[in-house]
Formats: C-alpha cells, structure tokens, sequence
C-alpha cells in the first residue's frame, strides 16, 4: 500500500520547496558516497514504535470516559467530541503508518505527509481535546490527551529536521548523478570545435 502517484508528486514538491537548505554551499564531491548515507531518525522511530503501542490504550480510555460523560454533554459538544473523536482516531492510524514508511525506507512524500498531518490535523485537534473546558475534561482524558500531545510536538520537530536530511540528500544525489553523466559524456570542447573549423593547410600567399 503506498499513496496515489498524483499525491506523492505534490508532497515531492513540497519537500523541495519547504526543506531544501538554501543556505548549503557547493556540493558533495563523488567520493562521500552520498548513496550510502543513512538519514532516517532514530528518536523519531523510537517515539513512533512507543506512540503505536500507546494509541489502543488513548483510544479506549478516551471511547470509555466519552460513554461516561455523554449524557452531561450538551448536545453541541456530544456532536463536536463524536467527530473530532472519530477523525482523530482515523488521522492517527494513517499517520502512524505513514511515519513508519517515510522513516524507515527514507520516503521523503510518505514523511512529508506524517508531518503535515502531525502538525496540521492531529496536534490541533489533540490539543482542542486537551484544553477546551466545555467538553468537562476528566483526569484520565486529561493524563492520555497529554501524552499524545507530548509524542506529537516532539515527533513534529524530528520529522523536520528528517526530512531537511533527506531532500538535502536527494539533491546531492541528483547533482552527483549530473557529474557522472558529465564526466562520461563531456561536452565538446569549444576550442576543439574551432580549430576544426579553420583549413587543414595553407599553401601560400598567391593563388
């Protein structure tokens, strides 16, 4: 299983834009063996591999206290809470999966989405389930929600850092791809061209 070709050229794109070190000088000469460099994070594996076995237990403790406090809720809240409750479920199987795939095999599209997904979807809504007072927060929701919030900021922040490790990577792979296809297939000579040009002899000033 592997996201839809057209989604993974715009994630592509994106990593380009958003990651690539501007500030990076030059580039790598052939013998640094850029191939061979491993850029996938260890702190970001680890805290997915513990994050994984942590969401069953998010999960029910929040479905339970969510059938606890049901019928207190207004009814704005039951139907804000069931959502956000489902779509933060969901958000976070695929995030997980995707933060595996991105990391492990160094997919920069797959990392790419766990981020925005991390940043823009997931710690957003963990966040409004952590804070808003409305939805008359229990210790246990209180204990889970923050844990899941604590995995997200630090995962956000290392798939950062990943993923500038792993465009900068593709570039210089991409620049190192140009100089071997270069200096297999060099450019006529400019000076070569010219001299071949001019007459093979000249026999002289008269006819």
């Amino acid at each position: 299983m592997s996201l839809p070709e057209p989604l993974r050229r715009r994630l592509g794109s994106f990593s380009r834009t958003v990651f690539t070190d501007g500030h990076r000088t030059g580039s790598q000469r052939p013998g640094d063996r850029a191939d061979t460099e491993i850029v996938s994070s260890l702190p970001l594996q680890m805290s997915l591999y513990f994050n994984v076995y942590f969401f069953p237990f998010w999960w029910l403790s929040t479905v339970v206290m969510l059938h606890l406090k049901y019928p207190v809720l207004s009814d704005y809240y039951k139907f804000i809470l069931v959502t956000v409750v489902i779509l933060a479920s969901l958000i976070e199987v695929i995030r997980l999966y995707l933060g595996y795939m991105g990391n492990l095999q160094e997919k920069v599209p797959e990392l790419a989405g766990f981020w925005l997904l991390s940043l823009l979807l997931q710690l957003p809504g963990i966040l409004f389930l952590l804070l808003n007072d409305g939805l008359k927060i229990q210790p246990l929701e209180r204990a889970v929600h923050t844990i899941l919030a604590l995995f997200l900021s630090f995962q956000v922040i290392t798939a950062f850092f990943t993923l500038k490790r792993m465009v900068n990577k593709l570039e210089t792979h991409f620049s190192l791809t140009k100089f071997h296809q270069l200096q297999e297939h060099p450019l006529p000579d400019f000076y070569s061209l010219a001299r071949e040009e001019q007459p093979v002899s000249v026999t002289g000033w008269g006819p």
